[in-house]
């Protein structure tokens, strides 16, 4: 397996991926170090996510091979086809996947997406608009949703 530790706005992200694809994205509040060198295998994800940030990419094109449950899976399928700019709820989310009363365990497998940002379980909100949980924090959900936002709110000051 290979790692790379990457500067973005949110903090320094962790990816790491093999030969099959991403395993996994996250980020830190801590002061990691940036690696020096890019690893072959990760360079494709580390210039979509720095695309990504600069807002010249809404969809990403990788090979991703995350662990989880076969239910885990499906849940992180369904999430990658949540369009940027988008959001949907815990519970539209649990009807889109056929169970309407699976809504805790959908909520409970997005939260345990190791895909962050290419799987976008940041996309997924409480049914009354509320910004529900989120592993990387509520404040990187927000960061997160303003971003893809189509209407980009202007500062007065």
């Amino acid at each position: 397996m290979e790692t790379v530790y990457v500067n973005t706005p949110l903090g320094i992200a962790k990816i790491e991926g093999d030969e099959n694809g991403l395993i996994s994205i996250t980020v830190f509040d801590s002061e990691e170090k940036v690696s020096d060198i890019i690893p072959e295998l990760l360079e494709d994800a580390v210039y979509q996510l720095q695309e990504y940030f600069e807002g010249s990419r809404t969809e990403f094109s990788l090979a991703l091979n995350p662990e989880g449950t076969d239910f885990q899976i499906k849940v992180w399928q369904a999430l990658q086809k949540i369009p940027y700019g988008k959001t949907v709820s815990y519970l539209e989310l649990s009807k889109t996947l056929g169970d309407v009363k699976a809504i805790r365990a959908v909520a409970a497998a997005n939260g345990r997406n190791p895909l962050w940002i290419v799987v976008p379980c940041h996309r997924v909100i409480g049914s009354d608009g509320s910004l529900t949980g989120y592993a990387g924090g509520l404040h990187r959900k927000k960061w997160l949703l303003e971003h893809e936002s189509p209407i980009k709110q202007q500062s007065l000051f």
